[in-house]
């Protein structure tokens, strides 16, 4: 029987993704960013602080964005409105679709998500984080820039 071709496996030890601090009251571990996946798909977990904000409402033309809730209660925006998950919830988010998420919740919520494909979401996650940290505030067209380099568009609630 054969076991096929091992050099088709790739194993990544949690060392080799270590939690990131996002620059305030989150952190994320690219887990399989698309870098690692030839672009098939971008998996992170994420984290978020009590009563923190996440994400403002935005939605990708390109990519279909995904979350599965591990711990704690994530509140999703989706068709219009804010909805609380709990560990175990899945959202999926279609391209096109508008979506943004938060912890209203008491305690730390983990939640994965997925890309696909598996644009370099990394590298938004990476900048932001960067911007974070420096405390640096990007003019109207700097942010403008940014968003569209990483397919993000950002909607009003």
């Amino acid at each position: 029987m054969s076991h096929g071709d091992p050099a088709l496996v790739d194993l990544r030890t949690l060392a080799e993704h270590p939690l990131i601090d996002n620059g305030g009251t989150s952190s994320l571990r690219p887990v399989a960013p698309g870098s690692a996946t030839a672009g098939r798909y971008g998996l992170f977990e994420y984290r978020v602080a009590p009563h923190s904000p996440g994400a403002a409402p935005h939605f990708h033309q390109t990519f279909s964005e995904s979350f599965f809730v591990l711990s704690g209660q994530l509140t999703v925006y989706a068709a219009g409105e804010w909805q609380a998950l709990v560990a175990g919830d899945f959202a999926l988010v279609h391209e096109g679709g508008a979506h943004g998420f938060r912890n209203d919740g008491d305690e730390e919520t983990a939640f994965l998500i997925l890309f696909a494909p598996g644009i370099a979401r990394e590298n938004f996650f990476l900048e932001m984080a960067e911007l974070r940290r420096s405390g640096r505030t990007l003019t109207y067209e700097e942010m403008t820039a940014f968003y569209a380099r990483h397919d993000q568009v950002m909607v009003d609630p």
